[in-house]
């Protein structure tokens, strides 16, 4: 029998430190929009470069030789979550106007609703949070480190608004 899976729906898929896993991630996010009814979404472009912009920073910034990275898409029908899960060492932070690169995070920033850093043991999780139906989140666009809140505030230019591998599987998991 072909059930279709309830609520909420996960995604998760390991990738080794080779710069073809930010491609792969991307596809990998895309099937498991398509998978649960959401490639037609409006924000699933949005999605994508995310997911590009995350799974970059893990591969050039978190993780470390001989190790990769996993990332994780969850969606409950309210809240489609991405989290890039690494095991180095550092900090994600947004890059100022001084800096050169690293202007991914930035990017996700505009345009999710929300995004923020875990701690785990080895290293971090990096996620990013896409309301359904343009609602948006409670508490408006900002980033969270260590479960506490901090705004960005950069006006987003597309939307004229203040904008602060190897299969693990495919599971039903409760969000926290």
């Amino acid at each position: 029998m072909n059930a279709k899976p309830e609520l909420p729906y996960q995604r998760d898929q390991f990738y080794r430190r080779d710069r073809r896993s930010v491609s792969a991630a991307r596809r990998f996010a895309w099937w498991s929009l398509k998978h649960w009814g959401l490639a037609d979404w409006d924000r699933a472009d949005d999605v994508s470069l995310c997911v590009s912009e995350l799974a970059t920073n893990a591969l050039v910034h978190g993780a470390p030789p001989g190790r990769g990275f996993l990332l994780r898409v969850r969606y409950d029908g309210d809240v489609l979550r991405v989290e890039v899960h690494d095991s180095g060492a550092g900090e994600p932070r947004v890059a100022d106007e001084a800096d050169e690169g690293g202007r991914g995070l930035l990017l996700v920033a505009a345009l999710a609703d929300k995004w923020g850093v875990g701690r785990r043991d080895p290293g971090k999780v990096v996620w990013c949070e896409f309301g359904w139906g343009g609602s948006g989140l409670v508490g408006g666009r900002g980033h969270e480190v260590g479960g506490e809140q901090a705004s960005v505030g950069l006006e987003d230019p597309l939307r004229g608004e203040l904008a602060l591998g190897e299969s693990i599987g495919d599971h039903v998991e409760s969000f926290q």
